[in-house]
């Protein structure tokens, strides 16, 4: 699974997807993550802080992109 981040919504599908994949509840992952579910939800819809904005918009500026990749095994 390999997302290619261009904005919030991107980010928040490629965290809902990841969720489902791992067969967790929007209210496991919170749990999970110390956050809220509605706050949890509010990301998967692709309504994020003005800090991952700003974040999104330096990275379009300068021609970079943010790719969300699961990550290796540590042996494999």
């Amino acid at each position: 699974m390999s997302y290619s981040v261009r904005n919030a919504a991107d980010l928040g599908a490629a965290i809902q997807d990841a969720r489902r994949a791992a067969g967790m509840t929007q209210g496991e992952l919170a749990e999970r993550a110390g956050v809220s579910r509605p706050y949890l939800a509010h990301v998967e819809r692709g309504r994020t802080s003005r800090l991952l904005e700003l974040l999104l918009d330096l990275l379009r500026v300068l021609d970079l992109e943010l790719v969300v990749r699961r990550r290796h095994s540590p042996d494999g």
